[in-house]
């Protein structure tokens, strides 16, 4: 899902206005032509391939639009830099299953399903662009139409981030009073992942939107930002066995559909407690990542020396200035700063908790 997603937002950002490309596709639209247009050439492309003329031709809008007015498909190179071929006749696997009707379309999806190389469709009858990435459809719309729509989407962003601070503030006083339940974990990874998938439609927008997107580019980082470290902090500190990887949890997360993403259980089962260990108060304790990472320059190697020394945030609490030097690398100036910052720490969690 990843890997077509990024592929996606890759060829929107090829097709975005401002580029060679959609302005070469725009003046054929102007010109009443339609299009069928390959990004990409390869062996099986040759294979796949009949006719035509050879160009080797840089790739302009201009020149674009001057090849279109063939009837056979144009041929671009992978760098998207130049016109390879033109008046090509493709002939995919006809029993490639499609829903096109359109030979055009029906080519262009075929097409991209066989070789996995992006394919554009432009419709001389309806005017419309189709991109077609893998097994994926997507129609170019208006540029009013995507602005209006993303930013629908950016303010249910931040109202779910808005959200997340909020239970993630909340987890951080109940790790401290040591009375985390799972259902305070499955609650906090729900809300992440809802606001990973918000941004991941703002990311396809504002690749389609090309130099018109910056500002929605620079209010979405924004929001995101510290969401993914959040997220995996959480997972590592919550793990029913710390021996799986993070990242695997991640990808489980990422695989349930918006249905399973609000059962509990099935957030549950992805840090991989068992049906039996999946009740909601079912009490979990935090091994220290989220909160050791909130202390200013503390590396990584030595948060996880610390995590394996005391196993829990309850420990660290209750470490002595002695108890910390006992770990490798850790001397008494360093010793003092964790200190103080768990302290700190503590004390602010608890304060915004009951404010």
């Amino acid at each position: 899902m990843a890997e077509r997603d990024d592929a996606l937002v890759d060829m929107l950002q090829q097709v975005a206005p401002g580029t060679v490309l959609r302005a070469g596709i725009e003046r054929i639209i102007k010109a009443g032509k339609g299009a069928l247009i390959v990004l990409g050439y390869d062996k099986q492309m040759e294979e796949l391939r009949s006719g035509g003329f050879q160009l080797k031709a840089k790739l302009t809008a201009q020149h674009l639009s001057e090849v279109a007015k063939m009837d056979g498909a144009i041929l671009i190179d992978n760098a998207c830099e130049n016109i390879l071929w033109a008046n090509v006749h493709l002939v995919p696997d006809s029993g490639i299953p499609t829903m096109e009707t359109g030979t055009r379309h029906r080519t262009a999806d075929r097409m991209a399903k066989q070789t996995n190389i992006p394919v554009i469709s432009v419709s001389e009858s309806m005017q419309i662009v189709s991109v077609y990435v893998g097994g994926h459809k997507h129609v170019l719309e208006e540029l009013s139409s995507i602005m209006f729509r993303a930013n629908q989407a950016l303010a249910t962003l931040e109202r779910y981030r808005n959200r997340l601070d909020e239970v993630s503030a909340a987890l951080s006083a109940l790790e401290i009073e040591n009375v985390v339940t799972l259902g305070n974990v499955v609650q906090v990874l729900q809300r992440a992942e809802r606001v990973a998938r918000i941004s991941e439609e703002i990311e396809h927008a504002v690749a389609e939107l090309g130099t018109e997107g910056r500002l929605l580019q620079l209010q979405l980082d924004e929001l995101l930002l510290g969401v993914e470290s959040e997220r995996e902090l959480v997972v590592a500190d919550y793990l029913a066995d710390r021996r799986r990887k993070v990242s695997k949890v991640m990808e489980s997360l990422a695989a349930l559909d918006d249905a399973e993403l609000l059962e509990h259980g099935k957030v549950a089962r992805a840090l991989g407690y068992s049906p039996a260990e999946q009740g909601d108060e079912r009490p979990v304790t935090a091994r220290g990542y989220r909160l050791l990472s909130r202390i200013p320059r503390l590396p990584d190697q030595i948060v996880e020396k610390l995590v394996d020394k005391f196993s829990s945030v309850d420990h660290l609490l209750d470490a002595t200035l002695e108890d910390l030097g006992t770990v490798d690398g850790i001397g008494e100036t360093r010793a003092r700063a964790i200190k103080e910052g768990l302290a700190r720490l503590a004390e602010s969690s608890i304060l915004e908790r009951y404010a």
